[in-house]
């Protein structure tokens, strides 16, 4: 494919319909809320691969002559262009073979071995993964498929704005988080075809912001390290074949820090009851910095291919960081029914004591002092001052220290 066109980008439309689910837009009440908009979700993560990849991939496979189908095909992903090779890939009995990051989280390595292909682990990034890749085609005759430099994957990923389009005609922006930059690419140049008024936004993380920096170059810009939680877009190098259709078409990019994916990650599962990934949630934790009063809004949910060890980690994190969870300090005498005093007070505030640390030793003089190490739940930050208000009129000075939850 030489150039990006309409007609292509009604053909992968159809033809994707037979490996993807029909991912209705959500309206999401508590986004708009927030907004002042209209926030509707784009659920990719509920797709058979648990994302978005497979649009492009599948595309891409049905492109191929039986050749070079044949030959075998080879990929490198961090773990949902992987799973959309090797699903797209059974589908047309094609052997595929995926090189992944040694840092893939393991669901994605399972599931894609799961849909039958060779999974090789290399390097600790995206890159690092690529390039074995690259060696590897060339070593066996492999075909190889660019997870998002490649005009017939962005094609395909540009599928999602015809969804969108069909569905909510009036849509304002649609917000896209940005890896290697195929899937804005294909949603940006398919949005503006359909109606040139719609704002594509991508949002990408602080640290691994490669679309940002090569938009601002006009070239790709190959960072340092792309060390971001966000795993599925910790990419170093755009891809310099979409690059131009994303200068054109893309309205702005975003960044987002690692820690602004954690409530976001709440948000998803206790006012959306979705599992969403990190890079999955990149529009979510970037609506703040848009002013979408009045305005229709879709964010691209991109994947849900999170392991249960991450998933744990991010909600305790949020947790903490939402003070819903906290640790304070407090000294006290060391003797019989000053622990009850202590919780007794925790209590009348309706805090929950989820975990105690007695140190008898913090002083030379134990009776003078021993440390008590309470670590509470909360509705908050409100509720927490409360409880330690409360605290302080029983005579104690609770001290806020640091919370770990093991």
């Amino acid at each position: 494919m030489k150039e990006l066109n309409l007609k292509s980008f009604e053909e992968a439309a159809e033809l994707v319909k037979r490996v993807t689910l029909p991912t209705k837009l959500v309206y999401s009440e508590s986004l708009s809320a927030k907004t002042g908009g209209s926030v509707y979700l784009k659920p990719e993560n509920m797709q058979y691969t648990g994302a978005y990849k497979v649009r492009g991939a599948y595309y891409k496979i049905s492109q191929m002559t039986d050749e070079e189908r044949a030959r075998g095909l080879i990929t490198a992903s961090a773990g949902n262009h992987a799973q959309g090779v090797a699903y797209a890939a059974q589908r047309y009995g094609c052997k595929a073979t995926i090189v992944m990051p040694t840092v893939t989280p393991l669901i994605k390595v399972n599931r894609t071995k799961s849909y039958g292909a060779e999974v090789v682990l290399h390097g600790d990034v995206y890159d690092d993964a690529c390039k074995y890749a690259l060696k590897l085609a060339e070593e066996k005759g492999l075909t190889f498929i660019h997870p998002f430099d490649d005009l017939t994957v962005a094609t395909g990923q540009g599928s999602i704005a015809m969804e969108i389009v069909q569905e909510l005609p009036t849509v304002d922006y649609i917000i896209v988080p940005v890896g290697g930059g195929g899937l804005i690419t294909g949603i940006s140049t398919l949005a503006k075809m359909l109606n040139p008024k719609i704002k594509v936004i991508g949002v990408e993380p602080a640290a691994a912001a490669s679309m940002t920096a090569a938009m601002k170059a006009g070239e790709p810009v190959t960072l340092d390290s792309a060390n971001t939680i966000a795993d599925g877009t910790a990419v170093k190098t755009v891809g310099s074949k979409i690059l131009p259709y994303a200068i054109k078409n893309v309205a702005g990019m975003l960044t987002v820090e690692d820690n602004d994916l954690i409530p976001a990650f709440l948000d998803m599962v206790e006012n959306h009851k979705m599992i969403v990934e990190n890079s999955g949630l990149l529009p979510v934790a970037a609506l703040k910095q848009l002013d979408l009063r009045d305005k229709k809004a879709v964010v691209v949910l991109s994947g849900g291919n999170m392991d249960v060890i991450t998933m744990s980690s991010v909600v305790q994190h949020g947790l903490i960081q939402e003070d819903r969870i906290f640790t304070a300090s407090v000294l006290m005498p060391d003797k019989p029914g000053e622990l009850v005093h202590v919780a007794t007070a925790i209590a009348d505030s309706g805090g929950n004591v989820i975990r105690l640390d007695h140190n008898q030793f913090v002083s030379v003089n134990r009776n003078s002092s021993v440390e008590l190490r309470i670590t509470m739940e909360a509705f908050g930050t409100e509720h927490k001052n409360q409880i330690l208000n409360n605290l302080r009129k029983e005579g104690y000075d609770p001290v806020i220290v640091d919370t770990k939850l093991y």
